[in-house]
């Protein structure tokens, strides 16, 4: 892999040069060493960064939140992995739904049903690669998404805010005796900045200097230390008193301060007496995407070393500067953000044509600026409804991602890049940890092995066989392989076995699931058996409550209330359209239906007759449809919750679980989960409390497998099989065409998102049309466009069509 430098040739050189002037001869190997081992870190651990793109920031239940995914390694599209994960969870930290996608240059869509019975006033987005397990999972992409279940105006009353104040030394430490600026930070328990006023006092009580907030909450003073102690006294809104320690000063060490002076850093260290004996030098190194980008050594003559470091021609992002003592041990670090407005792009917006009337066609044109080549997504969203600021690609993949700790308003900070600005991106920085280099580690050189590799390669049709020692697994062995995937005509395959005992057939990638018949071609391979996809990425074990992120009851906007009526009145009119459609139900005998029939043949003893929903699969041409039974079931048992899929499912029936039996045997999720639907006949519900079985206190659902007449003749009946889930179906967002009659349009269009596309693939030279229809109410759109071309540029562009 090509190494990248992130410093002309020429400048890197100087510095260099520089450096060596000050560093003993014997030194100049040891510096070598570092720069070796800093480059060999850099090229094997370099991180993963992800963004998720919505089309709007808050639904109802029963609505799809469509998202796309931008992943960045460094500067540029993460093109290495191919498979992204997205977890939702609910307000407890409960798996709603584990969403695997195949990334392609770094991007990928999904999309994810909210349960129309779903309570909760949130849903919590977690998203990563594979690769990004390997770092602080502080670095994943996390977000929390409104639900608006209830009437936005009679939410229950936001909680009382909880003032926290944190003070930030900088360069990591207060040393006695230096000058240090130390910054602070006063926030509520959900990171939200509030005013504060008060003090600095020292241990006997005397006035040091004032906290005078300089935005958002942030602030600083400068302090030398004497070794006292220091305490803030300070009062939050609402004039309640607080008092806070300081973080106390060390007798031993460096501090670093570094100011932004345009495009130039200047860095000062100061140094405890003892630091200056030790050492005849101090390296001062910077590194950006955890390359070195500069290094200098200094001479401790003094008590103080000072430079500047040129900044025109780095890239933009988090410029690190670390101090060492001779031996390369750290003792201060400091980050300041670097914006050269080299890694954004913003692309050309035209309207077309305008429809702002009822149902009417609108076209608007897109198009990138000379020589680029990208991947956009677009949303069009009701401009009335709420829409969130706080963030978007820009703002998150270029800072947020960067550091420790969540960013308030971070797209506030890339609005424009005056002196001003600058200062308050600083005090970002100063107030906010981090720390992506384990400098043990890396200056060790002995870089620890990644405990999860990357997805170099898609999910492809792959499994490992189980009963057999290698020693048994003949030279030429197959396995036959009968594989129907969803929505494609079925497969026979002959796949060649490993001398370790895995198949792998790279031609099959595995979308939605898979029911797979096989067949050991070799006899010595009788009794084995063939597990597919375990190299598959489980979902990860998650806590019962969520967190550091914690749930803000957030106040309501007039655009909350107006989206939540707008989907209110799509519920109702969804719903009047099944009570249409049972009233032409008419019952013309009453003769045994067929599932009574079923009931009498299947079920016995104490799971015959009673209180209970009975499903006849055997005649319901829809059954084959879902997924697993689990799917089949959801919204048709009143009470009955089912969230997550596949073997992640979880069942609610009266803040219980319900008891699951296969064929009368008592059983569990991930055998039930295992079972084909087209397998099953029939399927009884017992409402709780069941008495035909232990734990039957929240209910039972009975599944009943086919037999005699019941059982279809399929290919591959009788053989070996499995149900295999791969990629998360993607769904395509419905947008109506209102040109054409359809009976569908004669509904009312409430549509709170009239257009999403994540998919628009462009170049500089090809200007891309796209069309959408109003819906029956909206009299202003909002347009939101995002994307990353394939040198790394990052656009968020928006648009008020009114």
């Amino acid at each position: 892999m090509k190494k990248i430098s992130f410093l002309p040739q020429a400048a890197l050189s100087l510095l260099v040069i520089a450096s060596a002037a000050f560093a003993p001869a014997h030194a100049q190997k040891t510096m070598q060493q570092v720069d070796a081992s800093i480059a060999d870190f850099a090229e094997k651990f370099g991180p993963e960064r992800a963004y998720l793109h919505y089309d709007k920031q808050a639904y109802s239940p029963g609505e799809t939140i469509w998202f796309k995914a931008y992943v960045m390694n460094e500067v540029l599209p993460a093109i290495e992995s191919k498979s992204f994960y997205t977890d939702v969870l609910d307000e407890k930290g409960n798996l709603l739904q584990h969403i695997t996608s195949p990334m392609v240059d770094g991007v990928t869509n999904g999309q994810f049903e909210i349960p129309l019975d779903y309570k909760g006033q949130f849903v919590f987005f977690r998203a990563y690669t594979r690769w990004m397990l390997n770092f602080d999972s502080a670095f994943l992409f996390t977000k929390q998404i409104r639900v608006l279940g209830n009437d936005p105006k009679t939410a229950a009353a936001r909680p009382q805010t909880i003032a926290t104040l944190q003070f930030f030394p900088e360069g990591g430490d207060a040393i006695v005796g230096q000058p240090t600026k130390i910054a602070f930070k006063a926030n509520d328990q959900w990171g939200k900045p509030v005013k504060i006023k008060g003090t600095i006092t020292d241990a006997q009580g005397k006035f040091v200097d004032s906290l005078r907030p300089l935005h958002n909450g942030m602030g600083f003073f400068m302090l030398i230390p004497d070794g006292s102690t220091y305490t803030a006294n300070w009062k939050d809104e609402k004039e309640v008193g607080h008092t806070t320690k300081l973080p106390a000063a060390k007798t031993s060490g460096a501090s670093l301060q570094v100011q932004v002076a345009g495009t130039t850093r200047r860095f000062q260290v100061n140094y405890s007496a003892d630091i200056a004996k030790a050492n005849d030098s101090l390296h001062i190194i910077g590194t950006m995407y955890q390359h070195e980008v500069f290094r200098v050594s200094k001479a401790t003559a003094g008590s103080e070393v000072k430079g500047a470091v040129p900044t025109q021609n780095l890239p933009t992002g988090l410029l690190t500067f670390t101090v060492f003592d001779k031996n390369w041990a750290p003792l201060a670090e400091r980050v300041s953000f670097i914006n050269n407005e080299d890694l954004i792009f913003k692309p050309e917006f035209e309207v077309q044509h305008w429809g702002l009337n009822k149902r009417a066609r609108n076209e608007i044109k897109i198009t990138l600026p000379d020589s680029l080549v990208g991947s956009l997504s677009i949303a069009v969203t009701d401009e009335a409804i709420g829409k969130d600021t706080s963030r978007n690609i820009v703002s998150h993949l270029l800072l947020s991602s960067e550091i420790r700790g969540d960013v308030y308003n971070a797209s506030h900070y890339f609005t424009s890049n005056d002196e001003l600005m600058s200062q308050k991106l600083d005090l970002v920085m100063l107030t906010h940890g981090w720390r992506r280099f384990k400098w043990d580690e890396v200056l060790s050189g002995k870089t620890p092995k990644p405990l999860f590799a990357k997805d170099t390669s898609y999910m492809t049709l792959s499994g490992t066989v189980f009963g057999a020692i290698p020693g048994q697994i003949p030279p030429g062995a197959a396995v036959v392989l009968m594989l129907k995937q969803k929505k494609s005509e079925g497969q026979v395959l002959l796949v060649p076995i490993e001398s370790n005992g895995t198949i792998n057939e790279r031609s099959v990638i595995i979308f939605d699931t898979a029911q797979i018949y096989y067949q050991f071609q070799n006899k010595d391979l009788k009794n084995a058996t063939l597990q597919f996809m375990t190299d598959r990425l489980q979902p990860p074990t998650v806590r019962k409550t969520v967190g550091r992120f914690g749930f803000a009851i957030l106040a309501d906007t007039l655009g909350n209330y107006r989206q939540w009526l707008m989907a209110n009145e799509s519920n109702d009119i969804a719903e009047k359209n099944k009570i249409k459609t049972l009233e032409n139900v008419i019952v013309k005998s009453k003769t045994k239906s067929p599932v009574q029939v079923l009931d009498e043949k299947y079920a016995s003893g104490l799971f015959s007759g009673g209180d209970g929903y009975q499903f006849d699969l055997v005649n319901d041409p829809f059954a084959k449809s879902a997924i697993d039974i689990f799917t089949y079931l959801q919204g048709k048992v009143a009470g009955l919750q089912i969230s997550g899929n596949g073997s992640n499912t979880t069942l609610t029936w009266r803040q219980g679980t319900p008891a699951l039996y296969l064929d009368e045997m008592n059983s569990d999720v991930q055998m039930v989960s295992s079972i084909s639907v087209q397998d099953v006949a029939y399927i009884k519900v017992f409402r709780p409390p069941f008495m035909g079985g232990f734990n039957g206190g929240n209910g039972a659902i009975a599944i009943y497998t086919r037999r005699g007449n019941d059982v279809r003749n399929e290919p591959g009946k009788g053989l070996a099989n499995n149900k295999v889930e791969g990629y998360t179906a993607i769904r395509e967002f419905y947008s109506p065409n209102y040109s054409s009659f359809n009976q569908e349009n004669e509904q009312r269009d409430l549509r709170s998102t009239l257009y999403w596309n994540p998919n628009i693939e462009m170049t500089s030279r090809k200007p891309v049309v796209l069309t959408f229809y109003n819906n029956d109410v909206t009299k202003a759109f909002r347009v939101i466009i995002e994307g990353m071309t394939r040198d790394g540029r990052l656009a968020h562009y928006e648009e008020i069509m009114e």
